[in-house]
């Protein structure tokens, strides 16, 4: 219809005769409020390069006790994160699955027990707080060229087109950035060369679903060790093949449970999501438990 009265006016703005006919369709065009489609991004196929490979015994977690205050997080707890195992590690708020990732990571130290990692491992850690430690005052292609001096400017550039960064964008500097621009900045440069025990807590907040799809089908090939936390369903289902459960049904059981298989054995054997699904954890691994 648009398309129709601008081609009138286009065609006879000239002419004498339809001068009244053609001001009334310039004023009712005017009154129609024009809705600009957003730009349908074009996403970049990345092929993101294998970590060296770790030893079979990834980490090991005997013994831990954490407790904040009064509230005990884990007592006892054991577990055994072998090479190249998914585990989706679920449980309501405060079931403790982020304490599980900090204390893995080094980021928080259990009150006692022993976190031993194993031979030739490099760890990848992401979490929010990650969004923060980024320099500001410098673009996308600047953070990405001090990341990696000895990548060409092209391998950069595809890195950072297949995390939805292209044209302009890479000129951008860091504090103008969204919170999901920041969160596929601080994927890029960890997945250019990755370590080979990735620890993810929520890497999904903020993405769009093109930057989801393309982060899973990267990862689905990814030749390490995986632990995240996700509250996208795509990321269980996709990635994970072990479960663990923290807190049970209830949130308050004191043992966790151990599902073998991936999430989607884990839903078909319980016959429901897990609990507060938007607050996921995978976790590539072995349980002792």
């Amino acid at each position: 219809m648009l398309a129709k009265e601008q081609r009138f006016i286009e065609r006879f703005s000239a002419h004498a005769a339809k001068a009244a006919q053609v001001q009334s369709r310039v004023k009712a065009l005017d009154k129609i409020e024009k809705i600009e489609l957003p730009k349908k991004r074009r996403v970049v196929k990345f092929d993101f390069r294998q970590p060296p490979r770790s030893g079979d015994q990834v980490v090991t977690l005997e013994n831990i006790r954490k407790s904040y205050g009064r509230r005990v997080v884990y007592d006892g707890l054991n577990l055994n994160i072998r090479r190249g195992e998914r585990w989706c590690v679920m449980g309501k708020n405060g079931a403790g699955k982020s304490t599980l990732l900090k204390i893995i990571a080094g980021a928080v130290t259990p009150d006692s027990g022993t976190v031993r990692l194993g031979a030739s491992l490099t760890m990848g850690y992401f979490a929010q707080q990650a969004l923060d430690l980024l320099n500001a005052d410098i673009t996308v292609e600047e953070q990405l060229r001090r990341d990696f001096p000895d990548e060409s400017i092209g391998s950069l550039r595809s890195l950072a087109g297949a995390f939805q960064f292209s044209g302009e964008d890479v000129d951008k500097k860091i504090r103008a950035l969204s919170g999901g621009e920041k969160t596929r900045l601080v994927m890029a440069r960890m997945l250019l060369n990755p370590p080979n025990f990735l620890v993810l807590d929520e890497p999904t907040n903020h993405l769009d679903v093109a930057t989801k799809e393309m982060l899973i089908d990267a990862l689905k090939d990814f030749d390490g060790t995986m632990l995240f936390v996700s509250h996208d369903r795509a990321f269980l289902r996709g990635l994970s093949n072990r479960v663990l459960e923290l807190g049970g049904e209830s949130g308050t059981d004191a043992e966790p449970h151990l599902y073998p298989g991936s999430y989607a054995d884990y839903v078909a054997r319980t016959g429901h999501e897990a609990p507060g699904v938007h607050q996921l954890i995978c976790v590539a691994a072995t349980s002792t438990l």
